[in-house]
């Protein structure tokens, strides 16, 4: 068993040294090719994926990481790994965006990690012994249905869900906005455009699970993704039941 809290953390921080630089600039965005998923890599992305390879390949452990797709090394552990999550938003200039690192062990979730690069909060989720925020034990909050606040990607189906919450939030990098969920900021992070990849929210399924969200696809069934980084999702997280129960209703 690798101290995988170690790893994710030292590996953070070398993304984080050679990235932070580029935040922000014209450089960041340049494009470089198209990922496995048909998406375009941006040279901050190859930039942190490059990071993450020289120091994971070492480690003889199959790699699912968003630029680079899936690398089998024959071991029962695989990372999925997305070096930036919401490196749109770093290009931009926003700073929103997160290092997202989930382990699995013959396909079952062991440990998940998000790292955000500018407040330099660190979530980690471990199955069956719960969530935290840097070091702290961590649950999603409550539900007041007079005052829902979700994040919510659509291509306009179920669009009339923004009417019946009091706050939508789209912060462009759903990783962290699982984090959000974890920590009892948001009440539910929905994406139903048939998008999200499993690198995107490896990390957060396991870390908002722990912290007692509910997740599901878009017909309510218990979200299931394979370890791969062509494959496209819709996802339900949220803290409530009844949340669940009004979004499937409307979309």
């Amino acid at each position: 068993m690798h101290e995988w809290n170690e790893i994710a953390l030292n590996l953070a921080k070398d993304i984080e040294r050679e990235v932070m630089p580029l935040f922000g600039t014209k450089k960041a965005g340049e494009f470089i090719g198209f990922s496995p998923s048909g998406d375009k890599t941006k040279l901050v992305d190859k930039v942190a994926e490059d990071v993450v390879l020289e120091y994971l390949r070492p480690l003889g452990i199959n790699v699912v990481s968003e630029e680079i797709g899936n690398i089998e090394a024959g071991s029962e552990y695989t990372i999925v790994v997305d070096p930036i999550d919401g490196s749109f938003n770093f290009i931009q200039g926003i700073p929103i965006f997160g290092f997202s690192f989930a382990v699995f062990k013959n396909e079952k979730p062991s440990y998940a990690m998000i790292y955000e690069f500018i407040t330099k909060n660190v979530y980690e989720g471990i199955p069956g012994e719960g969530a935290y925020l840097n070091g702290e034990r961590i649950r999603v909050r409550h539900l007041n249905e007079n005052s829902i606040s979700i994040s919510f990607y659509t291509r306009g189906r179920g669009a009339e869900l923004v009417e019946k919450v009091k706050r939508t939030r789209v912060l462009g990098a759903i990783a962290v906005e699982l984090a959000y969920l974890a920590r009892g900021s948001l009440d539910g992070v929905i994406d139903i455009r048939n998008y999200v990849r499993p690198t995107d929210i490896a990390a957060g399924y396991v870390i908002a699970k722990e912290a007692g969200a509910i997740i599901t696809d878009d017909s309510g069934e218990e979200i299931k993704f394979r370890l791969d980084a062509r494959e496209k999702l819709n996802i339900i997280a949220v803290n409530d039941k009844r949340l669940l129960e009004l979004v499937l209703e409307v979309i």
